[in-house]
Order: structure tokens, then sequence, then C-alpha cells
């Protein structure tokens, strides 16, 4: 194992902008060794976009890392800091065609599929449509987006921080407040397209300081990792997120667990912190005992941003995968 040295910093060798249609176009990019093992990264949020310093998870040497911006984030346009921009097209059922629409681009048999948070629900719902375009799977803070887990998130994660929880729910108009979770989500994304700037930026600053406040407790954790962002990032992940959890991501609830037989044959890694608030370990769990291929590491001194010891659990996966 490697222990916390990170790889050095990569740049990429090819990046473009691919039409998927929609009037949406995804930033992508690739780094490391062409003649490498392909891995493709999926990003978190949904909404935050890639970050440039996940280029460094993989060994340049024996990887072909391939990073792309989800629809309306990161460098992807239109962006969904433009309250002008149309979300409409954009669900979990987009962005797998747009993942196999990136896949055959670059000319991809099959790839290993790296992410967690909402990067795990959108790699497992697309490797269970695709299953024989995906090698092995690594899944670090596992969610599977049911609506049980949303409500958790945005209502039940609250008993612990009752003071945030009540300014979360003073960010939306009184009739919005004593709903179902959903009415709650919905009414912040109604808030986050309004014509008005500063109606936007007060919503996105009461959705991010809950999202930190969740994460508050993680000793091993960054302080304010979510609201710590440049304005438009902020935005766009709130707009974006407020547009999935609303929805419940366009999935039927527990689909992802239900057909986890369809990942039969394909090896999985999945790490989770035990002290995750945000997306308890329960869903880790069930996903590996419906998933026989897949290993499930718990980390005992990380929540849902990680650690020293969690990080070294993803370079020993992807390590183990590329065959070193």
């Amino acid at each position: 194992m490697r222990g916390t040295v990170v790889n050095p910093p990569i740049e990429p060798y090819d990046h473009g902008m691919l039409d998927v249609g929609d009037g949406n176009l995804v930033y992508w990019e690739v780094c490391g060794n062409p003649e490498g093992k392909p891995a493709l990264v999926v990003h978190g949020g949904p909404g935050s976009g890639c970050s440039t310093g996940v280029r460094r998870t993989f060994d340049p040497e024996l990887y072909r890392i391939v990073l792309f911006d989800q629809r309306n984030c990161g460098r992807s346009r239109p962006h969904a800091a433009d309250p002008a921009t149309d979300l409409s097209a954009n669900t979990t059922h987009h962005l797998i065609a747009d993942m196999e629409l990136l896949r055959e681009h670059l000319g991809i048999d099959r790839w290993l599929l790296y992410g967690g948070s909402w990067g795990s629900t959108l790699i497992l719902a697309y490797a269970e449509t695709h299953p024989e375009r995906v090698s092995e799977i690594v899944i670090p803070s596992v969610t599977t987006t049911r609506r049980y887990e949303i409500d958790w998130l945005y209502r039940g994660a609250g008993r612990f921080f009752p003071e945030a929880r009540e300014r979360f729910l003073q960010g939306v108009p009184e009739a919005d407040r004593d709903g179902d979770t959903f009415a709650l989500l919905a009414a912040y994304a109604r808030l986050l397209s309004d014509p008005d700037e500063s109606v936007r930026a007060k919503a996105a600053t009461d959705w991010i300081t809950w999202e930190d406040a969740v994460i508050s407790m993680e000793v091993n954790g960054k302080p304010n990792a979510y609201s710590d962002r440049p304005a438009d990032e902020v935005m766009a992940m709130t707009r974006i997120c407020s547009h999935y959890f609303s929805n419940g991501a366009w999935l039927e609830e527990g689909v992802l667990l239900r057909d986890a037989h369809k990942l039969a044959g394909i090896p999985g890694v999945l790490i989770h912190g035990r002290l995750d608030m945000g997306g308890p370990l329960e869903t880790a769990h069930d996903l590996a005992r419906a998933w026989p291929d897949a290993e499930l590491i718990v980390v005992e001194d990380s929540g849902h941003t990680g650690s020293p010891t969690f990080r070294d659990a993803i370079f020993a996966a992807l390590d183990r995968f590329a065959g070193k």
C-alpha cells in the first residue's frame, strides 16, 4: 500500500466538449497513460463538477483516466448558475446516456467506474443498465438516492442538528416547511431558479449551510467542505441537487438495490465511513449483501468526506484493479 502519498499532479493529454443533445455540451478530459486501463471518474453532488485533484487518485502510468462534468455544471455548458438554463433535460437517465456516448466517443470497450456519494448512485444506475461495459467498480461513500435516504439527509439528520435544521426550514415559505421532505426540496428548487438574484443567492446559502452542518462532526473531515467554493459552483450544485432530490432522482424506490444482481461478475470495492452522518452505513451494507462480487470496507475514523485511512483504502483498491 502507498500510504497517504498522492500521485503527482498531471494535466490532460486530450479534452473536448461532447454534444449530447438537448443543447448540452459535456466537458471531458483524459489523463495518464493512453494505453493504460480505462477508468471513468463519476463526480458527486449532483452538480459539483469534477475536481482536477481527483486525477491524482490514479497511478498515471497504469490508468487511462477519463473525467467529465455532468450536465450543466463544472465546465459543461450551459451552466446551471444561470437561471435561464433549463434543467428539464438533466435527469439520471440523461446522464447514463451521456456516459455511454462518451465511452463510444473515446473508443473504450470497458472501463472501471470510480466515484462516491451521488456519483455512486449514477455509477450503479449506469452499471445496471450497461453491465457489459464495466470492468470493476470502486465506490467511496455509498448512496443509492432512495427517497428513504433523501428524507434522512434533509430531515432525519436534523435530530442531531436541530438548530441548523430549523434554519434550513426557515429558508422556504411557511406553507412548505411542515409538509413532506420532497415538498421542502421542491420549494428550494423554485427559489434557486427565481429571476431575482438575491432570492437565488439566499436559497443557495441556506442549502449549502445545511450541507455543511451535516458533516460538521467529522473529526477528519474538511470544515465548510461544501460552502468553501466559488459562488457559481455553489449555485449550480444547489440548484441541481434540489432538482434531482425533489424528484427522487427519477429512480423507482429501491431499484438499484433490487437490481444489484445485474452486477454479478463485476468486482467491486465499497468504502464507507462508520461516522457518515449524511449517508449512514446501512446503505453500503445493504448493497454489499445484494451484490456478491462486492467487498465492503468500513473505515472507523471516517465520515462522508474521508480520512487518511479512507484514502488508503481507495488507493489500495485502485492499485489492485490496475494489477499492481
